[in-house]
């Protein structure tokens, strides 16, 4: 089906543009929400007629959505859920839930203007798209915790409690493995360094008893000279 499109719609195209979208989807959103309307003769003529009218009204509409965006943006949105030690919610949040959240806080927007896929069912900090006008929207971020303190420990980290838990546990582990593999060292230096002591001793053992059979071997021998003195003393003798 053909229609004129009254605003700008994401994906789909400006104000006065005419698309080709299925009938369903024009039927039951684009029409009676009166995003647009059927592209007919008539009501191309009734379009342009009404053009300098409709951007107007849009101009202030989005300039109404831009000063609430900047209220949004500076909102501390936290909602406190039971959860178990996983850091599952015994529940959720749905978007009817962050809509109430942030009109608490002073506020108005509609549960539709909240673009939440699927529904938050764990702790943490979680980035929410919010649309105040087909040309205006803005990010808020919901704060899931058990508990306030928990809030601001998981905004102060820019991480959920359970995530927190898991980094200080590994960090634990990382340093009780260090303290192993160096107790391991010192093990091993120790009995390197004993058995460096157990090779010196021996060498110098062995070189002392070398030096003693040495000093042993000098005093055995006899000189030459003397020999041979002896020698002619017995023959003289003899003689």
């Amino acid at each position: 089906m053909d229609v004129i499109l009254l605003e700008r719609i994401e994906k789909l195209g400006q104000m006065g543009d005419v698309v080709t979208v299925k009938s369903g989807y024009a039927r039951n959103f684009l029409l009676p929400q009166k995003k647009a309307l059927r592209a007919t003769d008539d009501n191309r003529t009734h379009f342009e007629s009404q053009r300098t009218q409709l951007e107007a009204e849009n101009l202030k509409r989005r300039e109404e959505a831009e000063a609430v965006a900047g209220k949004i943006e500076d909102l501390d949105v936290v909602l406190i859920r039971q959860a178990g030690d996983g850091g599952q919610l015994y529940g959720s949040v749905s978007a009817r839930d962050i809509s109430d959240s942030v009109a608490e806080r002073g506020v108005s927007v509609g549960r539709g203007q909240v673009l939440l896929d699927r529904a938050i069912k764990e702790l943490g900090l979680h980035p929410i798209r919010i649309s105040l006008h087909p040309e205006v929207s803005v990010e808020l971020t919901i704060n899931v915790a058990r508990t306030d303190d928990e809030a601001v420990t998981q905004r102060e980290h820019g991480q959920s409690i359970t995530q927190i838990a898991e980094e200080a546990e590994a960090a634990e582990n990382a340093i009780a493995l260090a303290d192993e593999a160096l107790a391991v060292a010192d093990d091993k230096t120790a009995e390197v360094e004993a058995i460096e002591g157990m090779v010196e001793e021996e060498v110098a053992e062995r070189v002392a008893n070398e030096a003693e059979d040495t000093a042993d071997a000098s005093d055995t021998d006899v000189p030459i000279s003397e020999a041979s003195d002896t020698s002619k003393d017995a023959e003289t003798g003899k003689n």
